[in-house]
């Protein structure tokens, strides 16, 4: 019995300093450049039936960036906005994004596109 507890308090300790490994260098650069388009866009992002600035629509991404990672749940870029910048995890409901006069699209396609520009640079 205390060879197993030790055995159990051994797996706990080693499972407790696990910590989920942030995206690697490469994918983390292309979301810090998509976020940095979106920031310097002009493009308003509309989550949850409200509009908001690039700056702000930064903001709430970072956020999500960073509970994704923390759960170690996404790996790239296209993860990242496929998990966490295209849709709102409380309503279910798509992220906008409007640029000038032109029609909102899906905050997926907007940001895909973007990504598809990045990598062609």
């Amino acid at each position: 019995m205390r060879k197993i507890l030790a055995m159990a308090m051994a797996l706990a300790l080693a499972c407790s300093g696990a910590q989920a490994a942030p995206l690697p260098a490469p994918a983390r650069a292309e979301v810090d450049a998509l976020l940095t388009r979106l920031q310097s866009s002009g493009c308003q992002f509309n989550r949850n039936g409200s509009w908001y600035s690039g700056a702000d629509a930064r903001t709430h991404l970072l956020r999500k960036l960073d509970y994704l990672e923390k759960k170690d749940m996404i790996k790239n870029a296209d993860q990242f906005i496929d998990l966490g910048a295209s849709t709102s995890s409380s309503s279910g409901k798509p992220y906008m994004v409007k640029c000038g006069t032109a029609a909102p699209v899906e905050s997926k396609a907007w940001l895909g596109a973007e990504l598809k520009a990045i990598r062609a640079h």
